[in-house]
């Protein structure tokens, strides 16, 4: 158990993981309308005083300059903790019509967060036993014994939006040949079911569930009880993102909530009390996002919040990532890293990926997979390629198998990730592991 969340666990909020040119003892308090004068939170994301519903993040609204507060008044997803991973490489918004990021503006002595870890308190100090309170789940343990002894493997769950057998049929596939599926957001549609009931289809076809969790849908009830159902589903872990704006997708009519963003929806899942057994708590980080030289400091203060785990977004190619995991590790993180390799087999999953990674993928790695004779195979062999190389960095953890099929595509992209699986964990193929009723 990191001093960090220890820390938290005393606290309700912690200075030291603020730059230190911002004393704690004389706060700079906030012009923005709403934002009073002490260290809670506006009226929207009002702290609960009651225990365990309090979300006891650093509280950026009573530290920050007015600059900042200026630049979260204005952002479309109310980031009070800054950007999102969702600015553009020219630096607009990923909202269409708003323009750019308000935040890229901020100055940067006005930027709040410390550029490590905070520092282990006095070994002398009393601290509860947090660890002992939260054993982890079985799901939760098993992964991190398997990290132990070899890299590891989660792959996005491509499948149907809404359908339960398109669940299972995927699930059928990547069975033994990923440690957990990632329920992220459809890439083609709002609507789809909730993560806990996915974690449960995948469960029944006996693959590890990592939940993906976005504050777009909900406001902090309602995701507070979808991170219980996670947990009682089995997930090996969630997933703590702010998301895409509705804006972003195909139901652009649904209101925005965000009534969290990701470093207050990482204290929550990650310090929750309803919990008897804790998964695995992950974020991302997108080293290449603008503005590029911040996103660590905005990482480390989600890994303060609570965070076990690091998936390291698509940026590049294995020298930036290599770049981006040697900054982790020399700012002080000790828990498990996964990088993001790009799995493309087909013209509508270059589509899908393009999507979202189109500027942050390995030069000509789209074209180079495309224009081969084969591209299925041509599109395995590069992410097992991709995937060797990113595996062969110091202080890498295992691989996050990144995709997006078309409608219809979703089994052929499954297979495609279960066979980079298998080629990176060295299976051989008659090991495979069918379950009942299994696709063929």
């Amino acid at each position: 158990m990191r001093a960090s969340r220890q820390e938290t666990a005393r606290r309700s909020w912690n200075p030291r993981t603020l730059r230190s040119a911002v004393p704690a003892e004389q706060p700079r308090c906030l012009a923005r309308p709403g934002w009073p004068e002490t260290q809670h939170s506006s009226p929207r994301n009002a702290v609960s005083t009651v225990e365990p519903h309090s979300v006891g993040v650093t509280n950026i609204r009573v530290v920050a300059s007015d600059a900042w507060a200026v630049a979260a008044a204005a952002c479309p997803k109310h980031m009070s903790h800054g950007p999102c991973a969702g600015v553009r490489a020219d630096g607009a918004c990923e909202v269409p019509g708003v323009g750019r990021c308000s935040y890229l503006d901020v100055p940067d002595r006005d930027w709040p967060y410390a550029d490590v870890l905070i520092p282990a308190p006095d070994p002398g100090a009393a601290i509860p036993d947090v660890a002992g309170a939260w054993p982890r789940s079985p799901a939760a343990a098993g992964f991190l014994a398997t990290a132990a002894t070899r890299p590891v493997v989660v792959a996005d769950l491509v499948a149907p939006a809404l359908s339960a057998d398109g669940v299972r049929a995927c699930a059928a596939e990547i069975v033994g040949f990923a440690d957990a599926c990632l329920t992220g957001d459809h890439p083609g549609a709002r609507v789809q079911f909730p993560p806990s009931y996915r974690a449960r289809l995948l469960a029944g076809e006996g693959v590890a569930a990592w939940a993906g969790i976005n504050c777009r849908d909900r406001n902090r009830v309602a995701i507070e009880g979808e991170i219980a159902a996670c947990a009682d589903a089995g997930v090996a872990g969630v997933h703590c993102v702010t998301g895409d704006h509705p804006g972003t997708g195909h139901r652009p009519d649904a209101a925005a909530v965000f009534d969290l963003d990701s470093i207050e929806l990482v204290e929550l899942a990650s310090m929750s009390l309803a919990l008897p057994a804790r998964p695995l708590c992950s974020v991302a980080h997108a080293p290449a996002a603008p503005p590029a030289g911040k996103r660590l400091a905005r990482l480390l203060a989600k890994i303060d919040a609570g965070a076990d785990v690091v998936f390291v977004d698509h940026c590049g190619g294995a020298g930036p990532l290599a770049e981006a995991v040697a900054a982790l590790r020399e700012a002080g993180f000790s828990g498990l890293v996964l990088c993001c390799v790009p799995v493309v087999t087909s013209a509508g999953a270059a589509e899908v990926v393009a999507s979202f990674a189109a500027d942050r993928l390995p030069p000509g790695y789209l074209d180079a997979i495309m224009s081969a004779p084969d591209p299925a195979e041509s599109g395995v062999t590069a992410a097992v390629h991709f995937a060797e190389a990113v595996l062969a960095v110091p202080g890498v953890d295992g691989v996050n198998l990144s995709a997006g099929a078309g409608p219809g595509q979703e089994l052929a992209v499954t297979r495609a990730m279960a066979e980079v699986g298998r080629r990176v964990l060295g299976a051989p193929a008659a090991s495979r592991p069918r379950p009942a009723g299994g696709v063929s």
